[in-house]
């Protein structure tokens, strides 16, 4: 049976799945051994007070875990990982040391890293273990998900320093977004790979949430940048619609058209999604943020034919996308007028992954 390594800063058991959980689901759901090897993570996550360090990640450290019969976890916890320190200085006088970190001790799995067939690894600190594992297992498949634009997420120089030294030299460069395609355009080895959803989920027999609400239903599921001064002009300029807000936000408008539910298991989320009129993006700016271009939110809402509002920024190539300017009530008012007559049989959902048609493309693309 084939071994695949997947690089991630996420921890497995985690309660907040991204990505590369589905990734590592749908490998072995294809027959793969998978290991989930998480990096980034040290005594400096402890004085950042990470979330991670939530669950067991020091009594698990060093050793690998049988999540199941084909899923283990590894949780490289090492002295100190490339983080950024905000200071520019601080940033320089560091980079020497972190730039050894790829070198630190991997422990027991270093024996599993020479014999494995595929790495797969996320755009995270883990980078640094490219030249490691590579001398370690130069056979091997080496694959770059670009799960985030690193001018976005400001990791320490030298993570995006090693980036830019690495990414000729992967056997596949997969980014989820059209904004990154174009900025590696001159790379050969980069192909566009939409993220993955579970079809199967919204295809089930769910029970409709809103079937006592007052519509249009307008949704939003998210945790972060989010624009909440678009909720409170919108809320109070389309007051026939009702804003249903999934996600640990704050500062939501206290009016009776908007509904707060806070952070829901991702299954819980799904009817929210399924039925409702209108699919939100609402984002505030910041450096970097116009790469979300073909976010996993954008993608389950075209799924299930939800025309989708967003900021004027974030460019999407989808004809059922209807944008606003920042604080400006006009162009927020039509943005949802627009979207609420938008023909949604028009919306062409046949392009969009499972998460299996991507880790077969990671595999094999």
């Amino acid at each position: 049976m084939k071994q695949a390594v997947l690089i991630t800063g996420h921890y497995y058991s985690s309660r907040r799945r991204a990505g590369f959980h589905a990734i590592a689901k749908a490998l072995a759901k294809a027959g793969w051994q998978v290991l989930f090897l998480t990096t980034g993570i040290s005594y400096l996550s402890v004085l950042r007070r990470d979330f991670r360090l939530e669950y067991p990640v020091r009594k698990e450290a060093g050793k690998i875990k049988k999540i199941d019969d084909q899923i283990s976890s590894y949780v490289w916890f090492t002295p100190y990982h490339p983080a950024n320190l905000r200071l520019p200085i601080l940033n320089r006088l560091s980079s020497g040391l972190f730039r050894n970190y790829g070198k630190l001790n991997l422990g027991s799995v270093e024996s599993l890293i020479k014999k494995s067939d595929l790495f797969i690894f996320e755009s995270t600190a883990g980078l640094l273990l490219f030249d490691r594992f590579k001398t370690l297992n130069p056979e091997a498949r080496f694959v770059y998900r670009v799960s985030d634009y690193l001018g976005l997420i400001k990791p320490h120089p030298i993570v995006i320093s090693e980036e830019n030294k690495i990414l000729p030299h992967f056997d596949l460069v997969s980014v989820p977004y059209r904004f990154l395609q174009n900025r590696f355009k001159d790379k050969a080895n980069v192909k566009l790979h939409l993220h993955g959803i579970n079809k199967d989920i919204f295809n089930g027999d769910l029970p409709n949430p809103y079937t006592e609400m007052k519509g249009p239903n307008i949704v939003f599921v998210g945790a972060s940048h989010i624009d909440t001064d678009f909720l409170n002009r919108a809320s109070r300029l389309c007051p026939h619609c009702h804003f249903h807000i999934i996600g640990p936000v704050p500062n939501i408008p206290d009016r009776s058209n908007v509904t707060a539910y806070g952070e829901l298991p991702f299954e819980q989320t799904i009817p929210y999604i399924k039925y409702a009129d209108i699919g939100l993006q609402m984002l505030k700016y910041r450096k970097g943020i116009e790469s979300i271009t073909d976010s996993v939110k954008i993608i389950q809402y075209t799924y299930n034919k939800l025309p989708i509002i967003a900021p004027s920024f974030i460019k999407c190539e989808y004809d059922h996308v209807f944008y606003f300017n920042h604080e400006d009530d006009e162009s927020i008012r039509e943005s949802v007028i627009k979207s609420l007559q938008y023909d949604r049989s028009k919306i062409n959902s046949s392009h969009i992954n499972t998460w299996d048609d991507l880790a077969l493309k990671l595999v094999s693309d």
